[in-house]
């Protein structure tokens, strides 16, 4: 089945607007027509979609959520995930392994996977955890992982402590051409402990995280990357110190790719309004040095993608309180309307550099095919009507957590349809 995209904006490759017909056979670009209006046959049988001088792009990719299943369904399903993800403009998205059981094992990659298919909405990539249980004792079998459908290996969820068990996964990693993704958190140096060392703590009385248990796993991880070859990617980067280290380890030409989540970009320990565990993520809100840090990073390329982290929980867990809850907040549906109004209305940020942050990048650092918009690549592409504004409310969320900072933030730039392999999956008409 042909479709065809008309009245469609789209970004050049020097970034500026154009108006394009975007024409899909078979679920890929078959080509991008110069102007806004058809002045073609329609062949039978095509479905047209009138963008309506909205932005389109390749679709967003997100290289790092959880989607709870198998195991915590009560939180999240690869359904209701995938859903959400899709109701954000997301059309590739990366799970992480620390559900129960663990996916350290081919039956349950598989299972991911076919939960994923059943679901037919989002491309769901699999990520299998590094070591057995995510226990940091023993680790899996790397290569039945990767044969079962494994895109990269990772303890998300806690980092590796032993450096020689780190040091022997990243020599098998890279020996077989696959990342390592690594949760950087001393154990040591965290312990009991709900949000950033700093003011806030102080003031309420809780143990705080300090900087350098996220940057000491970088530093170290970076050594070991050196001496393997690995490609190393850091998950949700938030300090300044880790980002000094990528930085350097970059220069010198060591295999470094790092990420950010919005909510390090936007908010800081500050804007915490009290003990409400909405506010409760790892790593943690640090200081606005620590924010502009990620900021800056982030518009030189030092890091290399946003990615959202959505982590679903229940309102009965984030009611334990900030001590006790669990760590995490929601991200796909708010993800590109937060950035894009807080960067790109401002005039900050180009909305070239915003898009390419969150496509066309994150396929170049796991070598995707999608994040483009030119003939023969898989047609994943989301609609976004960028005058569009309103609150945020997470009762109107396709995912099952509501667990969010961002309620009732008035924010433009909202996705309006998601195309997956040339099928609408997602639509707010």
């Amino acid at each position: 089945m042909q479709l065809i995209i008309r009245n469609a904006k789209v970004l050049n490759e020097n970034g500026q607007l154009e108006n394009k017909t975007i024409y899909v056979q078979n679920g890929v670009i078959d080509k991008m027509e110069d102007g806004a209006d058809l002045d073609v046959d329609i062949a039978a049988g095509s479905k047209v979609i009138d963008a309506a001088g909205k932005l389109v792009t390749p679709g967003f990719i997100d290289m790092h959520v959880h989607l709870r299943e198998p195991g915590f369904e009560h939180k999240e399903t690869i359904e209701t995930g995938s859903r959400s993800a899709a109701k954000g403009g997301f059309t590739t998205i990366a799970c992480m392994p620390n559900t129960r059981p663990v996916t350290d094992n081919p039956e349950t990659v598989k299972l991911v996977q076919e939960k994923a298919r059943e679901a037919g909405l989002v491309n769901v990539l699999p990520y299998a955890a590094i070591t057995k249980s995510e226990l940091g004792r023993e680790l899996t079998d790397f290569a039945a992982l990767k044969e079962a459908g494994a895109i990269g290996f990772t303890d998300d969820g806690v980092g590796v402590q032993n450096a020689q068990m780190m040091k022997d996964a990243m020599r098998i990693a890279a020996s077989m051409g696959m990342p390592v993704i690594a949760h950087c958190e001393d154990n040591s140096l965290v312990e009991g402990a709900p949000v950033a060392e700093g003011e806030f703590a102080r003031k309420h009385g809780l143990k705080g995280i300090p900087n350098e248990s996220e940057a000491i796993h970088v530093g170290r991880d970076i050594l070991l990357a050196e001496a393997t070859g690995v490609h190393y990617h850091v998950c949700h980067v938030s300090t300044e110190q880790s980002i000094r280290l990528i930085r350097q380890a970059k220069e010198i030409g060591i295999h470094v790719t790092a990420e950010v989540c919005p909510h390090h970009l936007i908010l800081s320990e500050d804007d915490i309004p009290g003990l409400d565990a909405n506010w409760k993520m790892n790593p943690p809100l640090r200081s606005k040095r620590d924010v502009e840090a990620c900021i800056q990073a982030l518009e030189d390329g030092t890091i290399d993608i946003v990615v959202t982290d959505h982590a679903p929980h229940s309102a009965e867990e984030k009611a334990k309180g900030m001590q006790l809850a669990p760590f995490g907040i929601v991200g796909f549906e708010t993800a590109f309307p937060l950035l894009y109004t807080k960067f790109v209305e401002t005039g900050r940020w180009s909305l070239d550099l915003l898009v390419r942050r969150m496509t066309a990048d994150p396929a170049r650092v796991f070598g995707l095919a999608s994040g483009k918009l030119e003939a023969g690549v898989p047609a994943d592409l989301t609609i976004i009507d960028l005058e569009q504004e309103r609150s945020v409310d997470p009762e109107t969320f396709a995912s099952k957590g509501r667990n969010t900072p961002f309620t009732d933030w008035k924010l433009k730039g909202w996705p309006t349809a998601t195309i997956v392999g040339g099928k609408v999956v997602w639509s707010e008409a």
